[in-house]
C-alpha cells in the first residue's frame, strides 16, 4: 500500500513522462515517438518538493499529482540457499568396502 509523502498537485500533460528525480523533485521528460527516438528529451523540474528518499521504497507521482511512496517487494530465491545445496551434494563420498579373511 502506498502512502502520500508530499502534496504537489501536478497537472499532467500528454506526451510527457513524470517521475521523481534524485533530489526528490517532480520532473518530466518528453516521451520519444516514431522517428524522434534518436533525440533525448530535456528533463525539466515541474514542482520542487525536496522529498528525502529512503532506501527500499519506490517514489512516484500518483493520480492526484502528489508524491507517494510504496515499499519495494523483492521476490525470487535467495542465493545463499541455492549455493548451500550445491555444496552438500559435492561432499558425498563413497565408502570403500573392506573384505576380511575368516580364520579357520
Amino acid at each position: 500500500m502506498a502512502k502520500k509523502v508530499a502534496k504537489a498537485g501536478v497537472k499532467r500533460e500528454e506526451g510527457y513522462l513524470y517521475f521523481i528525480d534524485k533530489k526528490g523533485n517532480v520532473a518530466r521528460a518528453k516521451m520519444a515517438r516514431g522517428k524522434k527516438k534518436g533525440k533525448k528529451g530535456k528533463i525539466e523540474v515541474v514542482e520542487k518538493t525536496g522529498v528525502e528518499k529512503e532506501p527500499g521504497y519506490l517514489y512516484f507521482l500518483d493520480k492526484q499529482g502528489d508524491v507517494s511512496a510504496a515499499k519495494m517487494v523483492r521476490g525470487g530465491k535467495k542465493k545463499k540457499k541455492s549455493s548451500a545445496k550445491k555444496k552438500t551434494a559435492k561432499k558425498k563420498t563413497t565408502k570403500k568396502k573392506t573384505t576380511r579373511k575368516k580364520k579357520k
